[in-house]
């Protein structure tokens, strides 16, 4: 039996408070429904009811302190704290890759759902964010309807997250599209009172399946990492044979049907979600006997991890081959710019190789240090550019924060032992460097004879 519409939606809660989960329950507050955000993590629950964040997002502190202070937001571990109160509940915990395998990793999805079915005892409608294997939420609709309370009616529905890093907030509150998959209208309406604000925008709404609401979220990123991997292909051609991979993206770019996004060429992409997600699809699809159309995604995958190994050999050359004790300067750690997000990390895995091949390696990211020190403790993180580019031999620009795309050569001239510098994300003007006697290289750029 589905959920029926008996009233306005009032109370909201989201469980888990990763990022994505946080996100969404101070974006839910925001657009003014009493939220409660549920996590098994009593230190996270702490930290957030504090209004302090274990990552950094920009506006998102602010938000939730807002929300906290006024009582329309709080934080619990305790499911059964809303399993009579909240009218809609959203699940928001991890899908991350499986250890040793390439598979998403359903166990936390599973059991939230499992837990989350056995406390409510009102009429609810759960919903799914998560990303996660095409006919997951078919799965646990099953699920619900096995494990709920006799006599208490709840559904599913699906409705996959599209958030940018560093502008999560912005794409909750103002998304470029809303997706929900349903088997009933009025689970489907539900979502219009949840999403109401939004609708008055005329933000475009497409109401689905679940299968399709699920494929929506890989398909979007596997597109997005196609058209990447696509430019950091052809910079290996004009690696070879000459030309500039900025100006070639920049003509195809004006083509409406391509359009310049997405095609920047450097050192590849990653982040906890581009890889993780691809991976996980190549899976899913083999499992469906259909690895044939998505064979291109392994290419794409083996594409992005040779530009993090052209970077390095880049270094090698630049430093005659011997990087043993050579100090090497590496500016940005973080997946992208405005983010404290080493997964996956093109930058970090530059910054490892190098380290691991005897290079005194300093690193500088305004934000992804402490995250980064996790991983490789053993590597040095200094706190300003300038420590970090002091003395060096050699600087790598791997993370196109804004810091690093406004340097110019006099900002280094002085530091540095050597002028040379390795652009990993083509954001810097060439003529400058070059005409400020550095021996400046860009991926996807033809290197003069005899220069390296």
């Amino acid at each position: 039996m589905m959920v029926r519409v008996t009233a306005t939606v009032e109370n909201v809660s989201v469980i888990g408070t990763g990022y994505l989960g946080a996100t969404h329950a101070a974006c839910m507050a925001e657009l003014g429904f009493n939220v409660v955000g549920v996590d098994i993590d009593p230190e996270k629950i702490a930290s957030l009811s504090a209004g302090d964040l274990p990552f950094h997002e920009p506006g998102l502190p602010e938000l939730i302190r807002k929300h906290v202070q006024s009582g329309q937001l709080r934080f619990t571990t305790d499911l059964n704290d809303v399993g009579a109160w909240a009218d809609v509940h959203f699940i928001a915990v991890g899908t991350p890759q499986v250890k040793g395998g390439t598979g998403a990793d359903m166990t936390y999805v599973d059991a939230a759902t499992t837990t989350l079915t056995q406390a409510i005892t009102k009429d609810s409608l759960i919903v799914g964010k998560s990303t996660v294997p095409v006919g997951t939420a078919a799965r646990l609709a099953d699920l619900v309807q096995d494990t709920k309370n006799p006599g208490v009616n709840v559904s599913l529905a699906w409705n996959p997250e599209f958030l940018r890093e560093g502008f999560a907030v912005e794409d909750t509150i103002t998304p470029d599209r809303l997706v929900v998959g349903t088997t009933h209208e009025d689970d489907e309406n539900v979502l219009r009172q949840v999403y109401a604000e939004a609708l008055g925008r005329d933000t475009p709404w497409i109401s689905t399946d679940y299968q399709t609401a699920e494929l929506v979220k890989v398909a979007a990123n596997a597109f997005l990492a196609t058209k990447i991997s696509f430019i950091n292909a052809f910079a290996e051609v004009t690696e070879t044979v000459g030309g500039d991979i900025t100006t070639l993206a920049d003509a195809i770019g004006h083509d409406t049907r391509i359009g310049r996004k997405f095609l920047n060429a450097g050192v590849g992409f990653g982040g906890g979600c581009l890889p993780k997600d691809i991976r996980a699809l190549q899976t899913r699809v083999a499992e469906l006997g259909l690895d044939h159309s998505m064979r291109f995604l392994d290419e794409m995958d083996q594409i992005n991890l040779r530009r993090r190994k052209k970077a390095v050999a880049l270094a090698f050359d630049l430093l005659s081959q011997d990087v043993i004790g050579k100090k090497i300067a590496v500016l940005g750690i973080t997946f992208k710019p405005l983010s404290d997000d080493v997964r996956d990390s093109p930058g970090l895995d530059v910054a490892a190789r190098l380290f691991n091949a005897g290079a005194d390696v300093q690193v500088y990211d305004p934000q992804g240090s402490h995250n980064a020190a996790k991983r490789y403790p053993r590597i040095t993180y200094t706190p300003t550019l300038d420590e970090a580019v002091t003395g060096a031999e050699l600087v790598i620009l791997t993370t196109e924060w804004d810091e690093f795309k406004t340097l110019t050569p006099e900002n280094l001239n002085n530091k540095v032992t050597t002028r040379r510098i390795i652009d990993a994300r083509n954001v810097l003007n060439p003529t400058t460097w070059e005409t400020a006697n550095w021996t400046f290289t860009q991926l996807g750029r033809k290197q003069p004879e005899g220069s390296i």
